[in-house]
């Protein structure tokens, strides 16, 4: 399995602990930064993230961010992700059970490490469903392309 990472200077602390842990289990990750604590722009991680998973060069993506609500954001203006920002594991269960999340969004200032650690892992384990909720997600999926909006003539 292989993960892409990444972080803001908020979420950097955490993504480091996270990479630490994520490489324990004998996960590949691939860190697509930020290095340091220095401040940088989130949607650029989301983004690098983001394509990384899109194009099917990593499993799954996760992105720490203060919030994780501007991760999310980016992230899901990536066609073919769906970026769930999750603060329970109940909420990160059914993510990826019904959902088919392929990135998880947390936030720094308000998850601490060993919260996120849980969220990581049921993510990790947590497997989707199809069934009915293929259908839902299709449905999700068929919204894109997004940029649709900027070209009505009516905004």
């Amino acid at each position: 399995m292989k993960i892409a990472l990444g972080a803001d200077h908020a979420g950097f602390e955490l993504k480091e602990t996270l990479k630490r842990l994520l490489t324990a289990r004998g996960i590949q990750v691939d860190d697509r930064g930020t290095h340091s604590a220095e401040s940088v722009d989130y949607p650029d991680f989301a983004r690098a993230v983001g394509e990384e998973v899109a194009r099917k060069q990593a499993d799954f993506g996760i992105l720490v961010c203060g919030t994780g609500i501007g991760m999310s954001m980016s992230a899901n203006k990536v066609a073919g992700i769906r970026a769930a920002k999750a603060d329970t594991e109940y909420e990160v269960e059914m993510a990826r059970a019904h959902n088919n999340a392929n990135v998880l969004c947390l936030g720094a200032r308000v998850t601490d490490a060993a919260s996120a650690e849980k969220l990581v892992r049921r993510f990790l384990e947590t497997s989707f469903e199809g069934g009915r909720h293929q259908r839902r997600v299709d449905k999700i999926m068929n919204i894109e392309p997004r940029n649709s909006l900027a070209t009505d003539s009516r905004n």
